[in-house]
């Protein structure tokens, strides 16, 4: 099991995906310099891009806590079944993901919180599964913490046009409204406290609701990003954004803001999506940040 402690908190890494997502480097930070992928690439390639096609390899993850006598998701990704007909690589996927789930000691009935540290495709897929020809909550007895602000953009009721285009399509009315149908989430503003242990607080850029959990516990910090970052790139060039940036100018500053945090109270950063050692402690390094460590999770190259 793929699991550290945090000091009270149980962090329990948990795949469902790793591989390629059929976007090229430049396409995906058309921002970042070549020289920083070349410099790097020795670490980079296999965990973080192909080498032979630039295409950039990502994990679909979910983190499991466990605090306070509570078991808590951070984020869903993708799931089973789901039509995506702009987002390809995640149409109709069959993982194992649950299956994987039981093998970390989590059935769907154990979950008592579910966080989407904000609403694309590939964190609130398995908010829900397919009961026969309905979509329906995959944990029962869970809250769904959700960010409003995310909540009230991509309800397609509210007609607003996403810069990043059509690749959220169908994911509000598969994912999202079923478990709010069912009385389930807790729709959030600004900031909520899960426990004495987690804090969640809105981090706007890549999406209007994005947000970040952090996780304070002894004398250990992590920060759980989501998508903040898809890419240590973004550690070493922190005004990079990814080509799925709402709000361009917001995501650097959060990213700015959230980086020197982590390396003034050194926390380990926790992103949705990197695959090799999950997360990284960072340092300061003038006006940009340097990798100072990686987590002890094992890599999904050396795994898979």
């Amino acid at each position: 099991m793929d699991q550290i402690e945090l000091g009270d908190v149980t962090v329990t890494r948990v795949w469902e995906y790793f591989g390629p997502v059929d976007i090229k480097r430049e396409d995906f930070f058309p921002e970042s310099s070549k020289e920083v992928w070349e410099d790097n690439s020795s670490w980079l390639d296999a965990d973080f891009v192909d080498p032979d096609t630039q295409v950039v390899v990502s994990a679909i993850q979910t983190w499991v806590l466990r605090s306070e006598g509570r078991t808590i998701l951070v984020d869903t990704g993708v799931g089973n079944y789901k039509e995506r007909p702009y987002a390809r690589v995640w149409s109709r996927l069959e993982t194992q993901f649950l299956a994987n789930l039981a093998r970390a000691g989590v059935a769907p009935e154990d979950v008592d919180i579910v966080i989407n540290t904000h609403l694309h495709n590939d964190h609130v897929g398995w908010n829900t599964y397919l009961d026969g020809r309905h979509w329906a909550p995959t944990f029962p007895n869970a809250t769904y913490l959700m960010p409003k602000d995310d909540f009230d953009f991509w309800n397609p009721e509210n007609g607003h046009k996403p810069r990043s285009g059509y690749g959220n399509q169908n994911v509000f009315e598969d994912s999202v409204a079923p478990v709010h149908q069912a009385g389930q989430t807790l729709l959030w503003e600004n900031s909520h406290r899960i426990d004495g242990n987690l804090r969640l607080d809105a981090a706007p850029g890549h999406t209007p609701g994005a947000s970040v959990l952090t996780l304070t516990s002894g004398s250990d910090r992590a920060v759980f990003v989501g998508d903040m970052l898809h890419t240590p790139v973004q550690i070493l060039e922190p005004d990079v954004n990814s080509c799925f940036c709402e709000d361009p100018a917001g995501a650097r500053a959060t990213r700015r803001k959230v980086l020197g945090w982590a390396a003034d109270n050194n926390a380990l950063v926790i992103p949705a999506h990197l695959g090799g050692h999950g997360a990284a402690e960072v340092a300061r390094d003038g006006s940009a940040f340097a990798i100072k460590g990686w987590a002890p999770f094992a890599a999904y190259s050396e795994q898979l």
